[in-house]
């Protein structure tokens, strides 16, 4: 009889290739067991990605650290052509001199998306890596980053992710404005950072660290924005200032459609002079969550009041109450909902939860006025933190007592 016919090996090249791009690179490397023509198929793959599940398991960290760099430099040495994606996730390699040589290898070799995801260590980023020009996507984790006077930036940078990175501002400034064509950026784990921001064509912005203060300069495309604050409990960690934050974070943002603050968020919008009305109407913006807002504080529960009053197509606002009364009730507060508020109206507001409700005053009358100006809203989730049972049902039967002016508006409590 004769040999069966090798019909994966006889099919067109880029069937071939895309077979490759779906296996891992230690799988696709043994492929080259399969027959002569899969020898060295893998040496052309432009996207490569390295973790510790390339070599063999072991409990011998040093071990495993070796056969790595082994595995990663051999790879390097055997490819033929390009390659345009480059992602190195480990936590047992941190300060090697072999990633800079394998960054330099790639300078060559055209990069354009480089992820490189280290554990806590002290790698510095080499000088090579300002000279990948073509980069469009950068990733790095904990290392050290530090450009060269030289330096212009990224021109044809598109995404740009930095998670607990050592850097200056000035140098994080001086990046994200060398690169005119950002549509994408993350900034993570930085301690009393205060960051100005200038990028045209920036769409979604994602912040997460310790920020004492931050200015959106030059962001109009903006459509998403998710922003965490960490902050001792003083309000005096902000830049203090007569200018409000609410106006100069998200003054210059027309296009905004989601908006997401975690912790001290709304307390970082608060600080300022509140102007009254906004200058900007938020006419894109249908998701707005804000996390741990205190109630307690009235120049919170005023941002929040802005922020929806401007929204007039919010299609769903998510709200939880901070659990911890870090700031003193103050009575003035409890004139907020006598202004002209229930004068507007929230004509596409559809959705609403409100979580870890303790059904301080504030706290009731922001949903009343929700309920009261929402004519096509369909459903009010409410979350209560409370563990007294009379003082649930209280809060149950008050919410009951509210008007609604849509029809179709349903009205569920439940307990935390």
């Amino acid at each position: 009889m004769g040999e069966s016919p090798d019909l994966i090996s006889d099919l067109p090249q880029s069937i071939l290739e895309n077979i490759l791009t779906h296996l891992s690179i230690r799988d696709a490397i043994r492929t080259s067991l399969l027959s002569t023509k899969w020898r060295y198929k893998w040496s052309t793959l432009t996207d490569l990605a390295f973790d510790e599940k390339c070599v063999s398991p072991s409990t011998d960290r040093a071990l495993v650290e070796t056969n790595l760099v082994r595995f990663i430099t051999g790879v390097l040495l055997l490819h033929q052509g390009p390659i345009h994606k480059f992602h190195l996730s480990t936590s047992f390699l941190q300060c090697r001199p072999d990633i800079d040589q394998w960054l330099l290898f790639l300078s060559r070799n055209g990069i354009k998306e480089l992820v490189l995801e280290l554990g806590e260590g002290e790698f510095r980023v080499p000088s090579c890596l300002f000279q990948c020009l073509k980069l469009t996507r950068l990733e790095l984790c904990h290392c050290e980053f530090d450009p060269p006077k030289s330096f212009n930036g990224f021109s044809s940078l598109k995404s740009l992710t930095l998670h607990q990175i050592l850097v200056s501002p000035e140098a994080i400034e001086s990046l994200i404005s060398g690169c005119p064509l950002l549509e994408f950026l993350s900034l993570s784990y930085f301690d009393s950072l205060v960051l100005s921001i200038s990028a045209p064509n920036l769409m979604y912005l994602y912040l997460d660290g310790e920020f004492k203060d931050i200015f959106l300069e030059n962001t109009p495309k903006l459509v998403a924005i998710s922003v965490s604050m960490y902050m001792h409990e003083d309000v005096a960690d902000f830049e203090q200032s007569s200018d409000y934050n609410l106006v100069k974070f998200l003054g210059g943002v027309p296009l905004l459609e989601k908006l997401v603050g975690y912790i001290y968020f709304t307390k970082y919008l608060s600080v300022g002079d509140d102007p009254g009305r906004l200058p900007i109407t938020y006419i894109h913006l249908k998701t707005i969550e804000l996390y741990q807002v205190s109630f307690e504080d009235a120049n919170e529960v005023l941002v929040l009041l802005r922020l929806v009053t401007h929204s007039p197509n919010l299609k769903e606002l998510k709200v939880s109450a901070s659990p911890i009364q870090l700031f003193p009730l103050e009575e003035e507060s409890f004139d907020l909902f006598e202004r002209d508020y229930f004068e507007y109206k929230l004509p596409r507001l559809e959705t609403v939860r409100m979580t870890d409700v303790s059904g301080i005053r504030n706290e009731l009358e922001f949903i009343r006025f929700l309920m009261g100006t929402s004519p096509v809203l369909e459903t009010v989730i409410v979350t209560s933190s409370l563990s007294d049972k009379d003082a649930r049902m209280e809060m149950v039967v008050e919410l009951l007592r509210f008007p609604r002016v849509s029809p179709r508006a349903q009205l569920l409590f439940l307990q935390d």
